[in-house]
């Protein structure tokens, strides 16, 4: 049976107008796509408004995948690609902000399509991570995205201290990111343990008013004082 097509659709990173972030093209296909799986319906339904569907969200379906969703749950998504009377629907895939399926629950979808013959397609849109790597000035032909490293303290410090060493062997910029509210323990902990010559970039808040995109060395990042407070961020450090 003939199944619809899974579109990944980006989203802004933060408050932005998505006309000012996500391509025309991109916006215009949102008007064809009438059922979306999305990470959370509230900041979906409010997106797809801003998008240009205001008045119009009544008429669309919305399924949820995020952490809690189990693998059956996931499974049963499948009935979403085909209309009641068995034709082909498209789907749309949102994440909460930038790139579904990147650091993202969407992951599960996406395999599950390729799994039974779907086709996936990728719209252009702002990723966190790439727009960190390309604002940071560090190596951009060889780098690792690590995703969370430790909560505890402890095994922060050891990830850290590994990345380090990995980085320095490799030449490679590695990018990982953390819980807002954990931010500047990250911080502090990554000016304790990396070496004074390793650069380091912290990418706060990207595409919004208060963007900061600032690489140092750890050196130079010590002798000053600087909070990034609850802000999204993108960490990224490469050593000699």
């Amino acid at each position: 049976m003939a199944r619809g097509v899974l579109f990944l659709i980006p989203s802004p990173l933060g408050d932005s107008d998505p006309a000012e972030v996500i391509p025309g093209p991109v916006l215009n296909r949102l008007k064809s796509i009438k059922r979306y799986v999305v990470e959370e319906t509230r900041t979906a339904r409010r997106y797809l408004s801003a998008a240009g569907l205001k008045g119009h969200i009544g008429e669309l379906e919305f399924r949820e995948l995020n952490e809690h969703t189990s693998p059956e749950e996931v499974e049963s998504l499948l009935e979403m690609f085909n209309a009641p009377d068995g034709s082909p629907t498209d789907v749309g895939l949102i994440s909460e902000a930038g790139l579904p399926a990147v650091a993202d629950p969407g992951a599960a979808l996406v395999a599950l399509c390729h799994k039974h013959d779907i086709q996936v397609v990728p719209l252009v849109g702002p990723s966190s991570l790439m727009l960190a790597l390309m604002g940071s000035g560090l190596n951009g032909q060889s780098f690792a995205f690590q995703g969370y490293l430790p909560a505890k303290p402890e095994e922060r410090r050891k990830a850290i201290k590994e990345l380090e060493k990995r980085s320095s062997q490799l030449g490679q910029t590695e990018i990982f990111i953390e819980t807002p509210y954990r931010n500047d323990s990250m911080m502090t902990d990554l000016l304790a343990v990396l070496q004074p010559a390793t650069r380091l970039c912290v990418a706060a808040n990207i595409t919004q008013p208060d963007e900061t995109i600032l690489t140092k060395t750890v050196k130079a990042w010590r002798t000053g004082h600087f909070t990034i407070g609850k802000r999204p961020c993108v960490f990224l450090f490469l050593a000699k």
